[in-house]
């Protein structure tokens, strides 16, 4: 399976241990039960299928066409959530629509709520509607509390609603180390990729059976039968158990399991190193003569031509910072969120581009009828 190179290299024992102990504390505070352990994750749908079936051709034969849906629509994004003894919660469905109406709803999952926006991606508002939904069908109070894992994404970690709704419904949030989820996540363990496989089977038959076009108010009914495939027990148990949240197996992942973190310009460092040290074990060896010995071997190594670069760390103040698991609920991260959001905010203010009234009253004017010296100054519009 392809696996990018954030995830090789966000996938190690410091990031998994620093998690495991995180959990072990919020479990011996509180003991979760295994229903009141649930874990939350979001996935896009559109009318194409991701995956083609295989078909049976003739030997020989090397181009054989399957039908499949030629037309391309935005994304619909459903996030999804279960626990580790079985409990499925349903899920929420956001549209990529200005305008919500209950045609985009038919034939989704019992207990299904729908949503739109614009990009038809999970936003912080979306996503807090969803946590009033969980609190809802979950009712966590102070003798039943709820353990809530997701992933560190923006709309997840840096929302203070959410944070202010969970502490007060006895909530406690725990999120993933990044780059992680592939490993960590139950949902993206067992869950997603069989849901992907129904969905697409259902868009085969949809597209054989049926006799008109896929269209995006089918994907709520072609979602709710691969969605009711796929909610069973042994796909929750399982992935929490693979996930070594529940039971709680720290030692679930060995040394094999984690990725070198060395780079591939790491070890041809190490492979030029090598072969250098041949060289000179070659012109030291006894029974050479010095005019051997002083002769040119031939080998031109690399960094004779240019010295090898070491590893570069990229900066940008572009996309989400390096974090690390978190207790999302818990009071130090609260205020430092906190501090983080007014800073932002000050920033922003304080960096205001001045409108056109500012500017006008800045500027000199002639006497005659107030108008603005010609030649000197000139305004350019600003959207």
């Amino acid at each position: 399976m392809g696996t990018s190179y954030a995830r090789t290299q966000g996938f190690n024992s410091e990031a998994v241990k620093e998690f495991f102990d995180i959990l072990e504390a919020e479990m011996r505070n509180h003991n979760f039960p295994p229903d009141r352990i649930f874990n939350v994750d979001e996935t896009g749908l559109t009318v194409v299928q991701s995956k083609v079936p295989q078909v049976v051709g003739k030997k020989g034969k090397r181009q054989i066409g399957a039908l499949t849906a030629a037309e391309r629509d935005s994304l619909c994004t459903v996030v999804c959530c279960m626990s580790a003894s079985g409990i499925f919660v349903p899920p929420m469905m956001i549209f990529p629509r200005k305008n919500f109406t209950d045609l985009l709803m038919k034939g989704a999952p019992p207990g299904t709520i729908g949503k739109v926006h614009p990009s038809g991606w999970i936003q912080s508002n979306l996503f807090t509607e969803w946590v009033r939904h969980f609190i809802e069908k979950t009712n966590p109070s102070e003798a039943s509390p709820v353990l809530l894992i997701f992933d560190g994404h923006y709309s997840h970690t840096r929302n203070l609603e959410i944070i202010e709704l969970a502490r007060e419904n006895h909530v406690t949030i725990i999120s993933l180390p990044p780059h992680t989820t592939h490993k960590l996540q139950p949902l993206e363990k067992t869950f997603m990729g069989a849901l992907k496989s129904h969905y697409s089977e259902e868009i085969r038959k949809f597209l054989i059976y049926s006799e008109r076009m896929l269209k995006p108010y089918d994907i709520a009914e072609l979602f709710g039968r691969a969605y009711l495939k796929c909610t069973s027990g042994e796909i929750a148990v399982n992935g929490f158990r693979a996930t070594g949240i529940y039971p709680f197996n720290p030692q679930v992942f060995t040394e094999v399991d984690f990725i070198a973190e060395a780079s591939n310009s790491d070890q041809s460092c190490r492979s030029v190193d090598n072969q250098r040290g041949s060289v000179v074990a070659d012109q030291d060896a006894p029974g050479t003569s010095k005019a051997v010995q002083e002769a040119p071997t031939g080998l031109i190594l690399p960094e004779e031509i240019q010295p090898i670069p070491g590893a570069k760390t990229r900066t940008s103040n572009r996309g989400r910072k390096a974090t690390t698991a978190k207790v999302i609920t818990s009071s130090p991260y609260k205020n430092q969120l906190t501090e983080s959001l007014r800073l932002a905010e000050t920033r922003g203010r304080g960096s205001r581009v001045p409108v056109l009234g500012d500017l006008y009253d800045r500027l000199p004017v002639s006497p005659d009828f107030g108008q603005l010296d010609s030649g000197k100054y000139h305004f350019i519009t600003m959207h």
